[in-house]
């Protein structure tokens, strides 16, 4: 048999090492959070972990370990059949649990027993959710960040994009929250992570980032949506150089109704999502929102939206949370075409 136990520090150094990483949790607690490309082989599927849970209450832990035993041995079998037959002999996957325990131990030892090398994490996920926290700081220090700011519709997101494809070093915090960072970012159809998924996500972007190159970020607010920035990160990030994004308001209008099209297309979840603004601007001028959304004037909406509602809030944010936006020199693409965002990304990255 070989069966090795990982320290979680161990693991965070050494990810990409195993051939594949075996979630051996439960699918929601896999859902929950996991090790970045970590595949789900449930010892217990939700289901049946809920069963064994109130037997071992109700009845008695002796009972539950035995029923516990059976599932989890033809849980075990069905995954082998599945996955693991084509495997060759040099194969070594790292398994986990939720604290090392029974279920990662069950496959770890029958793998073993076929003459795989497994590695189990001493501790399991909990053990990993720890060293991912604690490790979180000292990345974010290390990286020397360049942030896009500029009042919204200026096509922040689109530069990133784009100095992603001209090569730069990206961390789009906006795209790993799913989530457009304001009252009304909610993307329709994409559920936002949990707050573990989202700071495994930040974190397994940190780490692979060459800390003599700077990484391009938006001047993201403490929160993206429901889920927050990592405090040691958003502190480094508002000490950081800043860039200031200068768009035409009528191309900041025009690009939002481009990157907004589902508001453009459903404008009753448009007129929902106003509401959320009522607190802010008054019940009458959202009231009027809705009104014009329901004739069609969406264009007049959005312009009033960025002028009075975005841009006074913005402004005041931008200088009171970022130190160095008074010195961030100017950037202007011709206009919000990717095309445009093209051409000002080469330049940024061949100077970075």
């Amino acid at each position: 048999m070989s069966v090795h136990s990982v320290s979680a520090a161990q693991v965070l150094e050494q990810l990409d090492a195993f051939d594949t990483i075996i979630d051996a949790r439960s699918e929601a607690e896999y859902a929950e959070d996991h090790l970045p490309g970590a595949v789900n082989w449930p010892s217990l599927d939700n289901e049946q972990r809920h069963q064994i849970g109130s037997m071992y209450k109700q009845v008695s832990p002796f009972e539950a370990n035995k029923r516990g035993a059976a599932m989890v041995a033809a849980n075990v079998a069905r995954h082998i059949e599945r996955e693991v037959l084509d495997k060759p002999r040099q194969w070594q996957p790292l398994a986990y649990c939720w604290r090392g325990g029974k279920r990662s131990g069950s496959l770890a030892h029958i793998l073993g027993q076929i003459g795989f090398r497994v590695s189990v994490i001493e501790g399991g996920y909990k053990a990993f959710r720890s060293s991912v926290l604690a490790a979180l700081p000292t990345l974010a220090a290390r990286l020397d960040y360049r942030v896009i700011c500029g009042p919204t519709g200026s096509g922040k997101t689109r530069l990133l994009h784009a100095l992603e494809a001209a090569g730069a070093q990206v961390l789009d915090l906006e795209g790993l929250a799913s989530h457009r960072s304001s009252v009304l970012g909610i993307i329709p159809g994409q559920p936002q992570p949990t707050q573990k998924a989202f700071d495994t996500l930040v974190w397994d972007k940190l780490r692979r980032f060459d800390p003599a190159r700077p990484v391009f970020v938006e001047s993201e607010s403490r929160k993206v949506g429901n889920v927050a920035v990592p405090e040691a990160l958003i502190e480094r990030m508002r000490a950081s150089a800043c860039l200031d994004l200068q768009l035409a308001d009528d191309e900041r209008v025009q690009l939002l109704l481009e990157d907004y099209d589902f508001f453009v297309r459903d404008p009753q979840l448009f007129s929902q999502r106003l509401a959320a603004l009522t607190e802010l601007r008054g019940k009458a001028v959202v009231q009027g929102w809705q009104e014009d959304v329901a004739a069609g004037r969406i264009e007049k909406v959005v312009r009033e939206l960025l002028l009075q509602h975005y841009d006074p809030g913005y402004a005041a944010s931008i200088k009171r949370n970022f130190a160095r936006y008074e010195e961030a020199p100017g950037i202007a693409p011709s206009d919000r075409s990717m095309a445009a965002m093209a051409e000002v990304a080469a330049a940024l990255a061949r100077a970075a």
